[in-house]
């Protein structure tokens, strides 16, 4: 560019007759910040209240679910070894995306565009998260049908429509009424989860033993691979991180005078999660076993969350209010983490719309999309499949969250071959880096081909471990190979003002985008190749003819990506 953009006041006219979904811009405040960095002056809540909005996110019963299908399985010993290697995976491969969130304020989309994929190669990662909000929004809705029918006798066909169309309106307003609702909820959803627990291990104290020793349908003794396969179902969690990283994108500002907090808020909220998580799973399994030796027929519900506290309340308190409670705590963790997956999984296919077609439909479109594919799943009756669907999502969670750990913690850190604060911007990025998207294309398509059996019966259950390895390995290499020449297009975005502030904060400098005459923070803007003026992200990812979109530095002509 040869002249040097200026200021341009908020009475600006737009140039935008090329673009779609303009007036969407300017209902961020609803839309949340959907495709876009989080600015400074909406992060208004404290690193505590963006903790325990997170965690509240992690109140389903589906890890009691999980705990108890694959003791069920494999045994108890098995399933706490895999168990705990899912936990270690977690944490590890979560701290650095978690990290970045937090500090940078964006969502895992907008990390995997410059961490090895590029502006169009993360839509797949988009449709893979996408699909993991959708399945676990249809395994909790699933639960909370159990509970309506058991309690109140509604079929399970109106349970699942009703446990869909609750989440719509909770959802509408974004972050303002989901920190609202996970601050309020979580303290009585703790009481109701805990105390069944405390009950059996003071009262049934022979429980523990029963627990310890047993050793699944099968009478599976401590192998390997029944702790791989276990490990396996458990780690379908994995996208799990993302779902914790857009809570965690409105973090405020890491300063000298909160930094404890910070730290202490971005680590238990993100990574973090996974010691509840597996907490969880570990309690489902032992009521379950519980179930299993005290109560007539107990296995052929054990693994079913609501009768799971259903049996225990029963044991110390009246039928009716072991109804009651039963009910409400179902009832209670499918509000607080399915509002978050509708939440999560609206922005992931509003993501992946916007960047493939160039128009911005607004984040609700999507909510209801995604809500539609979950009440299907509901009612194809996918708890039935449990162990088998989420095996099979393990294996392309995995290879996208790994992928996108080692690009950040070896590419960028350690090799220095990948910029080290992150890019988003459309014109700032290749169309596709093959360091990250190949990597993840393969370790995910070998990994399910191993664990359909596909290179032999004995290599099987090591799926988790060819998705992982894979994962770890060829984002180094190719970023060797191709020299880190594809994660950035360009290094310059036209704007002569710090992206960082003294604290290595996303700046606060306001500009004003001329294509929607609106202001947002520095970090969101580029420069326009058309206009001595400024455009926002969202203007430029719907920009259909690249008028405004930067050129590759050594190409003075406009280019259109």
């Amino acid at each position: 560019m040869t002249a040097e953009p200026q200021h341009q006041n908020a009475g600006a006219e737009p140039h935008g007759p090329d673009l779609h979904g303009g007036d969407a811009a300017t209902r961020e405040t609803l839309e949340d910040y959907t495709l876009r960095f989080a600015p400074r002056h909406y992060r208004r809540w404290s690193t505590g209240v963006v903790a325990v909005s997170a965690l509240g996110g992690i109140a389903y019963l589906a890890d009691f679910a999980i705990g108890a299908n694959i003791g069920m399985a494999y045994g108890t010993a098995n399933a706490l070894m895999g168990i705990g290697l899912f936990a270690v995976i977690i944490f590890i491969t979560g701290f650095p995306l978690a990290y970045y969130a937090a500090r940078y304020n964006l969502d895992l989309d907008l990390i995997t565009r410059g961490s090895g994929f590029g502006y169009y190669g993360s839509v797949v990662t988009n449709v893979i998260f996408a699909s993991f909000t959708f399945i676990f929004f249809a395994l909790e809705g699933s639960i909370m049908a159990q509970g309506l029918e058991l309690g109140l006798g509604i079929p399970v066909w109106i349970g699942y429509a009703a446990s869909t169309l609750i989440i719509f309106p909770l959802v509408i307003y974004g972050m303002k009424v989901l920190s609202t609702l996970q601050v309020w909820t979580t303290p009585l959803w703790l009481v109701l989860m805990v105390i069944p627990f405390i009950y059996l291990v003071a009262s049934h104290p022979d429980s523990v033993n029963q627990f310890l020793t047993y050793r699944g349908e099968d009478d599976t003794s401590p192998n390997l691979g029944s702790t791989l396969l276990a490990a396996g179902v458990c780690l379908s969690l994995i996208a799990q991180i993302a779902e914790q990283i857009d809570y965690l994108r409105f973090m405020p500002p890491k300063t000298p005078e909160n930094s404890r907090r910070w730290w202490t808020a971005m680590v238990l909220a993100g990574p973090g999660w996974v010691i509840f998580g597996a907490l969880k799973q570990i309690i489902g399994l032992f009521l379950a076993v519980y179930l299993i030796a005290n109560v007539a027929d107990g296995a052929s519900f054990a693994n079913e969350p609501v009768h799971q506290f259903l049996e225990i309340y029963e044991g110390f308190l009246p039928g009716w209010l072991a109804m009651t409670l039963a009910v409400v705590l179902v009832v209670i963790s499918q509000i607080k983490i399915n509002v978050t997956n509708a939440y999560s999984g609206s922005l992931a296919w509003t993501n992946a719309f916007t960047r493939v077609t160039k128009r911005y439909p607004g984040r609700l479109v999507f909510l209801a999309f995604n809500l539609l594919i979950a009440l299907i799943l509901m009612e194809a009756n996918m708890f039935d499949f449990l162990n088998a669907i989420l095996g099979f999502y393990a294996n392309c969670g995995m290879a996208w969250i790994v992928v996108v750990a080692t690009d950040i913690v070896v590419n960028k850190h350690i090799l220095g071959l990948s910029p080290k604060a992150p890019e988003f911007r459309r014109g700032m990025l290749y169309a596709i880096n093959p360091v990250g998207f190949v990597s993840m294309i393969v370790a995910a398509g070998v990994s399910i081909l191993v664990f359909f059996g596909g290179l032999g019966q004995t290599i099987r259950p090591y799926s988790p471990l060819v998705a992982i390895g894979l994962a770890v390995v060829l984002p180094p290499i190719l970023a060797i190979v191709t020299r880190g020449r594809y994660y950035l297009r360009r290094d310059d975005d036209g704007i002569p003002l710090p992206m960082y502030d003294e604290h290595g904060n996303p700046s606060a400098e306001v500009l004003d985008c001329h294509v929607c005459a609106q202001s947002y923070e520095r970090p969101d803007m580029t420069a326009c190749v058309a206009h001595s003026a400024y455009v926002c992200s969202l203007c430029l990812s719907t920009d259909t003819t690249g008028t405004h979109v930067l050129p590759e530095p050594e190409d003075p002509a406009r280019m259109t990506v």
